[in-house]
């Protein structure tokens, strides 16, 4: 195989967009904001396999890697980071992407190691991914006795979090919940009713093909298939949101009314904000985070929205003393920054990046966000805290010591389906449950005069 010096347009759109969004991913950025920020610049198509490829090969990067040490005989945390990035990629596209041609899959990832001015790492990237043309049953997870690290490597996850999970769940939970998290999310959205009319945007959307189905969980949440250009559309215009089903339950979870007084602590992005702000007229919604970048993100979709008018945005850090009256509100909600285990569908670079530490250290600012935020609930008032962790240490943990340190406060019924009450009355969703981010949310209400023992 004869091969030059590669150019960048010697590398299809698609895969050089996926290089390049990989080695930022390598660096801290997200996926999701890299792919969205790409989508413009490629066409359908070259778009589709970007985003397969991107979050293919973050969602098998263990395995992948297993599998590259196999062929090559050395470690992979030996090689640069563009080599590493070449061989998941061909090695994802021989695996995992039967109408790839096994040519294109090859000499395309030997020329992004030349386009990433790394000649000498041709030749191995090239030889890898030769033998796995002509060894394409390996499977590196097979030979392992351990079954903990077993299905670590199947299932791709660091092996710190499947023992994490093991203790909590048990193996086959676990292993359900892991093998679920290396799936495509559903697509879910609701409709704006301050914008539009949930019958005719149903309509629309039918009438372009795409297949809608009520969600099981959330009340005004649908699922879609198809429609990708009109949903696209309709959100720009603001007339529907594109959110998961789970995270639509938790603003419903809060049940704000008409001329409610609402703080959303933790507001940013907004899409909480704008649900609540939607769904009770009137109310007065104050969306508070302590990025201002991403506050303005909320004042955007406000607007689309034509909810500006309900929705006050304060930059603030909500662990510390925070500017408002005494029982200033009638609504609080609490959603947490958290590890975000429960998104890993979406978010899958998440499980190389969290680490036992960092829970921890989330626990203890929930904790303090909680607190804080119930400090303004009027009695009679509702209070709700949420993450989209599946960590009890984020969840039961800070809820129950939440309720330790506050008795004014008791826990309050969940305005939510059944099926997704636990035995102490939080509730939760999961992936491979209900085909839906992980979700934890409580409710609490307010009764008597605070009592800070």
């Amino acid at each position: 195989m004869a091969i030059g010096l590669a150019k960048s347009n010697s590398i299809s759109p698609a895969r050089l967009a996926a290089f390049e969004i990989l080695r930022r991913v390598e660096e801290g950025s997200y996926a999701s904001v890299l792919l969205t920020a790409k989508e413009p610049e490629l066409a359908p198509l070259d778009r589709a396999l970007c985003h397969e490829l991107v979050m293919g090969v973050l969602r098998r990067q263990l395995w992948l890697d297993r599998l590259a040490e196999f062929y090559a005989n050395r470690k992979v945390d030996d090689l640069d980071i563009p080599v590493r990035l070449a061989l998941r990629l061909g090695l994802y596209q021989l695996r995992f992407l039967s109408r790839i041609p096994a040519s294109a899959a090859v000499n395309e990832s030997v020329n992004l190691v030349y386009f990433a001015r790394l000649r000498s790492a041709a030749g191995l990237v090239n030889a890898v991914l030769r033998r796995a043309t002509r060894e394409p049953d390996v499977d590196p997870a097979a030979t392992i006795d351990d079954p903990i690290e077993r299905l670590a490597v199947s299932a791709s996850h660091p092996i710190w979090l499947i023992k994490r999970w093991v203790k909590a769940l048990g193996v086959k939970e676990t292993e359900a919940f892991a093998r679920a998290n290396n799936e495509p999310a559903p697509v879910a959205f609701r409709v704006v009713r301050k914008r539009a009319d949930e019958t005719e945007v149903c309509d629309r959307l039918r009438r372009e093909g795409a297949m809608l189905t009520p969600s099981r969980i959330t009340n005004g949440a649908w699922r879609v298939i198809g429609g990708g250009t009109l949903l696209a559309e309709l959100a720009a215009e603001g007339k529907v949101y594109i959110q998961d089903e789970a995270s639509q339950l938790v603003a419903a979870a809060l049940g704000a009314e008409p001329g409610d007084r609402v703080l959303d602590l933790c507001a940013a992005p907004g899409s909480k904000t704008t649900q609540i702000a939607d769904a009770a007229q009137d109310a007065m919604v104050v969306a508070a985070d302590i990025h201002l970048h991403r506050l303005r993100s909320v004042m955007q979709t406000a607007q689309v929205q034509s909810l500006n008018g309900s929705i006050s945005c304060v930059g603030l850090d909500g662990t510390r003393r925070l500017p408002f009256k005494k029982d200033a509100f009638d609504r609080v909600l609490v959603d947490a920054p958290c590890s975000g285990t429960g998104t890993l569908r979406r978010n899958p670079e998440i499980r190389w990046r969290i680490s036992p530490e960092a829970i921890k250290d989330l626990s203890r600012r929930q904790y303090q966000l909680i607190l804080e935020g119930s400090q303004f609930v009027k009695p009679g008032g509702r209070l709700i805290y949420s993450t989209c962790s599946i960590e009890s240490d984020e969840n039961e943990s800070v809820a129950h010591a939440f309720l330790e340190n506050r008795k004014d406060f008791s826990p309050a019924t969940l305005l939510a389906d059944e099926s997704l009450i636990t035995g102490s009355g939080e509730a939760r969703t999961w992936p491979h449950r209900q085909d839906v981010d992980g979700f934890f949310i409580s409710a609490f209400t307010r009764g008597a005069e605070p009592n800070f023992e």
